[in-house]
């Protein structure tokens, strides 16, 4: 972690309280996660308690305490999206890039997440790959879409 660019990050917020969340976003999307470093220097500078920041945190999905892959896959298991097979393009796209739902890889190249909703219904299964939707995606999609992000 740059503590020169968390600086950067919490000056351009003004270093205002009320903008708590706006810093954690900015912080999350420049090292997609939250890491403890940066909690503390938010804790320091905004003159907030750990256990505020922590309660924000810990909350809102948005944010991850742990590290998480460059590219965001998540894979829609609603209604829609469950009965036109994504469970099968779950499987798949897990074998393909060796982790379950809800774990990072390794190499922190992905994540994986199952999401209730994505909104598509109609183009069911859908994949949202950092937030680029993939739908009507069958099993045999899978690899062709995943190669886009190696």
């Amino acid at each position: 972690m740059d503590a020169e660019r968390i600086d950067q990050i919490i000056d351009e917020h003004q270093g205002a309280q009320d903008l708590m969340i706006q810093v954690l976003l900015a912080i999350q999307s420049e090292y997609n996660w939250l890491p403890e470093a940066a909690l503390r220097k938010i804790s320091e500078r905004l003159q907030v308690p750990m256990s505020q920041i922590l309660h924000i945190a810990t909350f809102y999905k948005a944010f991850s305490l742990v590290p998480k892959g460059r590219h965001q896959l998540h894979i829609c298991t609603g209604t829609a999206c469950h009965v036109r097979g994504a469970p099968r393009v779950l499987e798949t796209v897990q074998e393909h890039v060796g982790i379950g739902a809800g774990e990072t890889d390794l190499d922190l190249k992905f994540s994986l997440e199952t999401v209730s909703c994505i909104g598509c219904c109609a183009l069911g299964p859908v994949i949202d790959i950092d937030g680029k939707i993939h739908g009507n995606v069958s099993i045999g999609d899978t690899a062709d879409i995943l190669k886009q992000y190696t």
